[in-house]
């Protein structure tokens, strides 16, 4: 295979082995502090992409690494739908489990922190200290449940520019992001296109197919179902648990693929000889999807998931900044791109990311498309693999050369 470049193109083939190894090249962040910027206090409110105006505003994010003194070396990476600004590293000395992509954020590793400074923020509209649906409306002293207006994935990187901003960061070597980090990266490339030298918008795409949007439909419909919901009032009474856990269970399914899941429980009972000829859960899977809802149920706020989900389903690059076309949508874009797509990513599929590349291509952008084989399915870009950390490190050192040059 050769060195990820203008219009190069790959099949990568890795095996579930590479996946269950815990990453032992790279070196811990260490201890890393979550920070928070307050912005857009009255009446200098943030407008937002439905007209709406919000204000202040707090931004909760994280950054790693130091930057250098020509302030080129930055690096912003996107989380996912439930994600935060915790990318890497831990908070305190005994955390029992380190930010969610430390297996590729820290020093030596593929977004290498001794070269980067690396920044990564909660998403608006989030619940990880973000303004969002559960926090207090300066109006009234509540938590503003559904009085919190609709955002999208343009608003979120709105308010992503305005931190880079305060930061100093003239222009970004790069934004990295994987699903609904990867809209973020691409809705960057285009919203503010002299402000990113390059892209790496992972197991993503343009826009949600109607099967996508009918999953986050299901998961929604779960949640306002659950009478502890209250449209969306449950903040001083009980809360929509029971919602909640069964929305999560529909979206890790969608995460997983069948190889996967046939792998790791196939048709075993759990702690069982036989059947119980009830509705406990029988088999390993059932047990695993419950666990799955009830730990999630822990630490997400459910009118967030709700708002997060539609911004995902809104999300449409070709009609939002192509006027119908994903051609002249990408004709915008100034940035470099190495896009990454899974075999077994049956939520985003490889098509989705194919027809990306496809569009870029035909408008001159500088773009390297790599397949990666894998049997984890859509959560495969955060699990650990050589093949991903190599190309994303191949890809950084590239593009690095040429704007510190």
């Amino acid at each position: 295979m050769r060195r990820p470049g203008a219009g190069a193109e790959c099949i990568i083939k890795t095996n579930m082995s590479e996946y269950a190894a815990h990453d032992e090249n790279g070196i811990s962040a260490g201890i890393v502090e979550k920070k928070f910027h307050t912005f857009a206090a009255p009446p200098n409110e943030m407008v937002l992409d439905n007209g709406k105006r919000l204000g202040p505003v707090t931004i909760a994010y994280e950054t790693i690494g130091k930057l250098n003194r020509d302030r080129n070396n930055a690096i912003l990476v996107l989380h996912a739908l439930s994600g935060d600004s915790h990318m890497a590293g831990c908070y305190a000395e005994d955390d029992a489990k380190p930010g969610w992509w430390d297996i590729m954020v820290g020093p030596g590793k593929g977004i290498d922190t001794d070269k980067y400074f690396v920044i990564c923020s909660n998403v608006l509209g989030s619940c990880m200290g973000t303004t969002g649906p559960s926090s207090i409306n300066p109006f009234t002293g509540e938590p503003f449940g559904l009085d919190f207006p609709m955002v999208t994935i343009g608003d979120m990187v709105k308010a992503q520019k305005i931190l880079i901003d305060h930061l100093g960061i003239p222009k970004l070597l790069a934004v990295i992001g994987g699903s609904l980090g990867g809209m973020q990266v691409l809705e960057w490339t285009v919203r503010y296109p002299n402000m990113v030298f390059s892209a790496i918008p992972l197991a993503t795409t343009t826009r949600h197919s109607a099967l996508a949007i009918a999953f986050n439909e299901v998961a929604r419909q779960s949640i306002m179902a659950d009478p502890n919901w209250n449209n969306g009032n449950y903040y001083r009474g009980q809360r929509p648990n029971l919602g909640l856990a069964v929305a999560r269970m529909i979206g890790h399914i969608t995460y997983l693929s069948d190889d996967a899941m046939h792998r790791k429980f196939g048709r075993r009972l759990q702690d069982k000889t036989d059947f119980s000829f009830n509705f406990d859960a029988d088999f390993q899977i059932e047990s695993y999807l419950r666990y799955q809802g009830k730990k999630f149920v822990d630490r997400f706020d459910t009118n967030s998931f709700l708002y997060i989900t539609k911004a995902g389903d809104y999300f449409d690059l070709k009609n939002q900044h192509g006027n119908g076309s994903t051609t002249k949508a990408f004709s915008k874009t100034k940035a470099k791109f190495l896009v990454v797509s899974f075999t077994s990513d049956w939520l985003y599929p490889t098509y989705q990311s194919k027809e990306m590349v496809k569009a870029m291509k035909k408008t001159g952008v500088d773009v390297s498309f790599c397949e990666i084989e894998a049997d984890w399915g859509h959560d495969a870009f955060l699990l650990p693999n050589e093949r991903l950390t190599s190309l994303l490190k191949g890809f950084l050192d590239r593009v690095a050369d040429e704007i510190m040059l």
